[in-house]
């Protein structure tokens, strides 16, 4: 079943990303998880303008689409999901929780897709099967005994708008607003930041801006393994003579070099596209430090004669420049390169780059975002965009890269728990009730209630979040003692296994089946990190017929759980998607107006962007330029013997889901169990090759926290940096340890130790 291995392989890649490799990396999973020429017939629709959209990552889909318009990691995700296996009643029947709690995340995955409702069973410790009509009302007469605030409705990114919309009303009209989602494991610092200095909780890149711009700055974002579609627009700009400058703590293949598989003279020459023309390796949470580095170059030589920050645009559109200009000219060069791990000349030679540029592109990832400091590496970000007018010009912009296919539409249709963000007033008017207007539950505060207990029910909509969360030592024992759990799921997973007193895993059909309702087959749709919309259509039958969609499964939830209302029509919902979208629209129309005829729009529709046009719905009205109060993004301080852990996903994973155990681009084959660590962190630790040693956690709360039986690997990485697999290093990681304001996690910079075995 697995290709785990008690002897792994160390074997550095040398080869590009894409490629061949990522060719024999698609090869190989199709046949492991069968129904080869389905899979293979249905990735020729992938991303397609009347295909289905990836289920995987949330890069835009091109209006002229490649042939083939899915990467390596799309592919891994639709024969994931299209696999031939089957988790039955049968199965279910013949393992205890008890026993497949000893399996792997792989071995769980890998046993298929779930077929019928269940329900666990504690005197037999099994889940067995259930009716439907009967999990519905039991599922809704436990909600009816909650206080609202004490259950919390989780969202997967993965959820169409659709699926949304209704969930987010369910929860309202149920009288929560606990709707924390994966955009609080990730890119929720991106929302408060930007929403707080330009005005918008998203980027304001579109994808032809990347056929406009001169230069690119990518900041802690892997794109040959989490958005490997993103490399073609960055192939084609590197030809064209665009330049593309990298800052990572780990040096990744995809930001290195890549050859286009769809190139036929690329493939049989191998040949191959220098992606980054510098590539330097920042100290974990040091990008403030870098940023303000840049920035000071820019003022200093604007200040000395150079005509470099664009004065007209700051003068119209920004406040606080004058603060951040003296802030960046007091911060001296020592201080920057100390907290950076860069020297001056490296991180110059960048600025260089940036003030010859005529339209600049800023992508990060969750290198930003994941940290006690990460609302200060993205308002940096915006610092550094706003010095020369990079936001509202062609060709520039800042570009945050998003993981789950939707997770940026969830927020947009009301899937959050702060109210202030969700038309309440409008809902209310629509629906005839009054929306709860209390701030809900975010990931982390939801963690916090199920540990002390005020949380009393959880109700996922998708995803893994027991398994994606922090410390998981403390937060499972704690899922344990919650009164219900219902999991909406297309497959097993760990968060499964740890029941509540009652509990339910509902199984739903996926993005690439077709969905039948009363009217006939549905479309969905979903938002892309540039926030166009695209409608998704399923061609291969259901998984079991037996299965329900997820717009049927939160109709039958509600309509088992709220008193009846007229203004809500559930049923009609379920049987035409086409009206959820026109209640969408009513709801949001600046957004959404002639929803249903721009669905198929080639490309997708764009939602809009005030602050690509230069309008800053902020206090000021204008875009806001910020002074940092520390150059580290950790929030610890170093100390002798503690080390800066980053988790890390490998190329056979997207987020929880692991696709195998070859992390290709690192040379990795085999295991998880793996220690990253730098040749003089290696050295001076007294490590060699292959050791077997523990993780501690170091974090101020002095928690007992450890992740034992990782075997040393030497890495280029800076010093006082290690890396190990997310989500098992979760373990080391706090509830408490997350960014301020935002709340997400803080897993680029985790405080730990190194004991031997």
């Amino acid at each position: 079943m697995t290709d785990r291995s008690d002897t792994p392989d160390f074997t550095p890649y040398a080869g590009p990303a894409g490629g061949w490799g990522s060719l024999r990396s698609v090869a190989e999973i199709l046949p492991r998880e069968g129904n080869v020429v389905a899979v293979g017939r249905e990735l020729l629709r992938q991303n397609k303008t009347d295909g289905f959209a990836c289920v995987s990552c949330a890069w835009a889909k091109p209006a002229n689409a490649h042939p083939a318009e899915f990467c390596e990691n799309g592919a891994k995700a639709t024969a994931w999901e299209l696999t031939s296996r089957r988790a039955d009643a049968a199965f279910f029947t013949g393992h205890t929780v008890a026993d497949l709690a000893r399996w792997s995340d792989y071995d769980l995955e890998q046993q298929g897709r779930l077929t019928t409702p269940l329900r666990y069973h504690p005197a037999s410790d099994r889940y067995l099967p259930i009716p439907w009509a009967t999990a519905f009302a039991e599922i809704g007469a436990e909600l009816k005994t909650f206080d609202p605030k004490s259950v919390v409705f989780y969202t997967s990114g993965r959820a169409s708008l659709e699926t949304s919309y209704m969930y987010g009303l369910l929860a309202r009209l149920y009288g929560s607003n606990n709707l924390p989602d994966s955009s609080n494991m990730c890119h929720e610092t991106t929302s408060v930041a930007l929403k707080q200095r330009i005005g918008v909780p998203v980027g304001t890149t579109k994808l032809d801006d990347f056929e406009h711009c001169d230069a690119i700055f990518f900041f802690g974002q892997n794109v040959g393994s989490n958005a490997p579609r993103l490399l073609h627009p960055l192939r084609s700009a590197v030809k064209r003579g665009c330049r593309i400058i990298t800052f990572n703590p780990l040096v990744e293949r995809g930001l290195e070099r890549f050859t286009d598989p769809q190139n036929p003279i690329e493939m049989t020459t191998r040949g191959e596209t220098r992606i980054s023309e510098q590539y330097h390796q920042v100290r974990a949470g040091g990008d403030i430090a870098v940023l303000m580095g840049m920035c000071k170059y820019a003022i200093e030589a604007d200040d000395a004669g150079r005509a470099v920050i664009d004065h007209g645009f700051v003068a119209e559109h920004c406040h606080g420049y004058d603060a951040f200009a003296a802030a960046a000219r007091a911060t001296t060069w020592d201080a920057i390169e100390a907290a950076s791990g860069l020297p001056r000349t490296d991180i110059e030679a960048a600025a260089e780059v940036y003030v010859t540029a005529k339209a600049v592109i800023a992508i990060y990832g969750m290198g930003l975002t994941q940290h006690v400091h990460g609302i200060e590496n993205v308002e940096m970000i915006v610092n550094l965009l706003l010095l020369r007018g990079n936001i509202g010009r062609p060709g520039a912009g800042v570009c945050p890269v998003r993981g789950h296919s939707n997770v940026q539409g969830q927020r947009t249709v009301g899937i959050s728990e702060k109210p202030e963000l969700v038309p309440l007033d409008k809902l209310a008017k629509q629906y005839g009730f009054e929306p709860p207007r209390t701030k809900g539950l975010n990931t982390v505060e939801a963690c916090e209630g199920i540990l002390d207990a005020s949380v009393r029910a959880f109700v996922g909509l998708g995803g893994n979040f027991l398994r994606a969360v922090p410390d998981t030592a403390r937060m499972e024992p704690a899922w344990a003692k919650l009164r219900l759990t219902v999991h909406v799921a297309t497959k097993l997973n760990r968060g499964h296994l740890v029941p509540g007193e009652v509990s339910y895993v509902l199984p739903c059909i996926g993005r690439t089946e077709k969905d039948v309702q009363a009217t006939g087959a549905q479309a969905v749709s979903v938002e892309d990190s540039t926030s166009c919309i695209h409608g998704s259509v399923g061609e291969r039958g259901p998984a079991y017929g037996d299965l329900l969609s997820e717009p049927a499964i939160v109709a039958a939830i509600a309509q088992a759980t709220l008193p009846p209302n007229p203004k809500v029509p559930w049923t009609d919902w379920v049987g035409n998607y086409a009206k959820v979208r026109d209640a969408i629209a009513e709801t949001y129309p600046d957004f959404f107006k002639d929803f249903n005829a721009r669905l198929f729009t080639p490309g997708g529709f764009y939602k809009g962007n005030r602050a690509r046009d230069r309008h800053f719905d902020t206090a000021s009205g204008k875009a806001e330029f910020s002074v940092p109060a520390m150059l580290d993004a950790a929030g610890f301080d170093d100390a002798a013997g503690r080390y800066r852990l980053i988790t890390l996903r490998s190329n056979d994973q997207f987020n929880t889901t692991v696709y195998g155990y070859h992390d290709r681009f690192r040379g990795v084959k085999g295991t998880r169990d793996v220690l990253f660590i730098g040749r003089d962190d290696m050295a001076a630790a007294g490590l060699a090759e292959g050791d077997t040693v523990s993780l501690i956690g170091d974090h101020h709360d002095g928690r007992p926290r450890r992740l034992d039986g990782l075997r040393v690997h030497q890495y280029a990485l800076p010093r006082g940096c290690l890396g190990a697999y997310y989500p098992e290093a979760n373990v080391l990681m706090p509830v408490g340890h997350h960014a301020e304001q935002s709340f997400v996690p803080a897993a680029k910079t985790v405080p730990v130790r190194i004991e031997r075995a």
